[in-house]
């Protein structure tokens, strides 16, 4: 399995969420389970790259400490990291599409930024800035967003309205899947969803961990749904021949440790599928 890394990638973690210290974590819990991955670092993601999914004086006021981050700090260290967040997942996209294979980058914290705006622990949409920049180096890519986190990704819908939709495939969960009487439907809608990305050159997936049943700010599926629902995502876009670069998202249970569980298991999900081990 590949995966994107580096130090550069981690920042202290800003009250309530986790996510900015996230990587090292799962990174590590990664290595323990699979010390045979193959890692890469991230390229940062240019300011023109940034600049492509948002407003160029909100992403020159943040890089600068003019401005708060999606967590509502001014952290020089947060500030440092984000364009290796956002260049994690592009750099794990460029590597699928060359590879065909899944790409990890374990970062997290974008489908809330907006197109001028951040917020919900997001700063920077590294999902719309990956796709736009794929899309500028290859004009008649296709790329699809597939979105697993609890919460609707209003900020991705932000940005494609004001740049347009041409070329993107934007799939979000949270927009209907909520309750745990949603559960059966959520795993029953899947495979439509992957007929949503057929025609997709490359799919970005968000695993989100916060659907967990006992996540504070998530709660309906289990941890066997979870990482059936991972299997199924890799799987089914192995089977249509579609690269996939995934990102983590989510997960906000006490202690970190749980969190990382779940982000262990969609790893695991990730290599069974890629060797067609699971039935």
């Amino acid at each position: 399995m590949r995966v994107i890394y580096s130090e550069a990638m981690n920042a202290p973690a800003q009250g309530y969420s986790p996510s900015a210290a996230k990587p090292a974590a799962v990174f590590a819990a990664w290595v323990e389970s699979w010390p045979a991955l193959q890692v890469r670092p991230p390229l940062p993601a240019s300011v023109d790259d940034l600049c492509r999914a948002h407003e160029r004086r909100y992403v020159e006021d943040v890089l600068a400490l003019r401005r708060s981050n999606g967590f509502g700090t001014r952290n020089a260290a947060v500030a440092t990291s984000l364009p290796y967040t956002s260049g994690a997942l592009l750099t794990a996209a460029k590597w699928a599409l060359i590879s065909g294979a899944p790409v990890a980058a374990p970062v997290s914290g974008f489908h809330h930024a907006h197109w001028d705006d951040g917020g919900g622990f997001c700063t920077f949409n590294g999902l719309m800035v990956t796709a736009l920049a794929l899309r500028a180096a290859q004009p008649n890519l296709t790329v699809g967003i597939l979105d697993y986190d609890f919460h609707y990704g209003d900020g991705t819908e932000d940005i494609l309205e004001k740049v347009g939709r041409q070329g993107i495939v934007h799939i979000t969960a949270g927009e209907r899947w909520k309750d745990p009487g949603d559960a059966k439907g959520f795993m029953d809608a899947i495979p439509g969803h992957l007929e949503q990305l057929a025609g997709c050159g490359i799919v970005l997936y968000q695993a989100g961990a916060d659907p967990h049943l006992d996540d504070p700010l998530g709660g309906f599926l289990t941890t066997g749904q979870l990482a059936l629902r991972d299997w199924r995502v890799f799987d089914g876009l192995r089977q249509r021949g579609i690269p996939v670069a995934w990102d983590l998202a989510g997960g906000y249970q006490d202690p970190l440790s749980k969190v990382v569980a779940i982000h262990v298991n969609t790893m695991r999900a990730a290599v069974e599928a890629e060797g067609s081990i699971r039935s």
